[in-house]
């Protein structure tokens, strides 16, 4: 097991240093941070204060943290917007805000072809899925059963147009 830090003092200026550092390696959530600061000593009140100015200084911003998270996460992965709030709630962002900046992402692109990117990704160096794969990496990537039927049932028809010609 781990050992456990060393709690700090109680001075805000090493509060705020411990928690800079934190940061330093990669972007986080306040949750993310808060959890972070009391888990090495760090009081509650102490944790808001330094998370209130960190805030300030626009070294944490959920709302920013989560928009980035949801670009970056579809460029590299397509998901469906279930997923993406689950991913968003899993790492400390509000639900209202999750369900916000995940909306606000597929106002702007369709989610069928982001289902069609995934199943492309999934369909490499020539691997063909049945239609209950197809359904169930949908579903695992979080698309809607709406998503999931349509495309489904679009690939069949294909298949029934093949079969004509």
């Amino acid at each position: 097991m781990k050992p456990r830090a060393q709690a700090i003092s109680s001075n805000p200026d090493d509060v705020l240093r411990l928690a800079v550092r934190f940061l330093a390696h990669r972007d986080r959530t306040v949750a993310q941070v808060q959890l972070f600061l009391t888990s090495r000593g760090v009081s509650p009140l102490q944790a808001k204060h330094a998370i209130r100015r960190l805030s300030d200084l626009h070294y944490l911003d959920d709302a920013a943290y989560a928009q980035r998270h949801v670009e970056k996460r579809l460029a590299s992965r397509p998901m469906g917007q279930e997923r993406l709030k689950a991913e968003l709630r899993a790492k400390g962002i509000d639900d209202r805000l999750a369900e916000r900046v995940v909306a606000n992402v597929f106002r702007e692109m369709d989610e069928e072809a982001v289902a069609q990117r995934a199943l492309k990704s999934a369909q490499r160096h020539g691997r063909k899925l049945t239609s209950m794969q197809v359904a169930r990496l949908l579903h695992q990537r979080g698309f809607t059963e709406t998503t999931i039927d349509h495309i489904i049932g679009h690939d069949e028809m294909k298949k029934e147009w093949a079969h004509e010609e």
